[in-house]
């Protein structure tokens, strides 16, 4: 199987942790959708910001972030607990478990998909390479999850996650594959 689109992957990775959590089928397939379009305001965003090879300057950084309020913006048409689901993780897939994300949001104070979307949002953005990096090595992109529970992440997830990532073949074939740009150590 070849390794997915980075949203496909954050999706289907989102579904498994949730099904892991022991959310129903059909409540996980809605966070899987949700969750494919939890970037879906970055298409406002300039490319010269997106591909910037460096780090961003405070400016860019601003501007950057309102990819979650642009992108929460674009799903408003979404009806029902979809539209629901697709807004809240748009809007706040940045959050941290501490409030220190970015609109100081508390990730307990906002449903439990937002959470699960943010590890799999944070996993996938290690394995897979960006202008500005190269992807991570499996065992320190695990590593780096383990060490940000109860900061960046919920540690009920990460007890989830962490078992999951390391052992359970869906979470493979997820990241299976190769190239420059891919994942490294699946």
């Amino acid at each position: 199987m070849s390794v997915l689109k980075e949203e496909q992957a954050v999706a289907r990775l989102s579904e498994i942790v949730a099904l892991e959590c022991g959310i129903s089928p059909a409540k996980a397939r809605q966070i899987r959708v949700a969750a494919a379009l939890h970037d879906i305001g970055k298409q406002k965003i300039p490319a010269d910001i997106l591909s910037k090879p460096g780090e961003l300057t405070a400016e860019e950084f601003e501007v950057m972030k309102t990819h979650t309020t642009l992108g929460a913006a674009m799903l408003e048409s979404v009806q029902g607990e979809l539209g629901i689901a697709t807004r809240t993780i748009a809007r706040y897939h940045h959050e941290h478990w501490d409030g220190t994300g970015y609109w100081g949001k508390h990730l307990c104070e906002l449903p439990h998909y937002v959470g699960i979307v943010a590890i799999a949002d944070v996993f996938t953005a290690l394995l897979y390479g960006r202008p500005y990096k190269q992807p991570w090595h499996l065992d320190d992109a695990l590593a780096y999850i383990n060490s940000m529970s109860g900061t960046q992440f919920s540690p009920a997830l990460i007890d989830v996650f962490l078992p999951l990532a390391q052992n359970d073949s869906r979470v493979r074939k997820v990241f299976r594959g190769g190239g420059d740009s891919h994942s490294r150590g699946y």
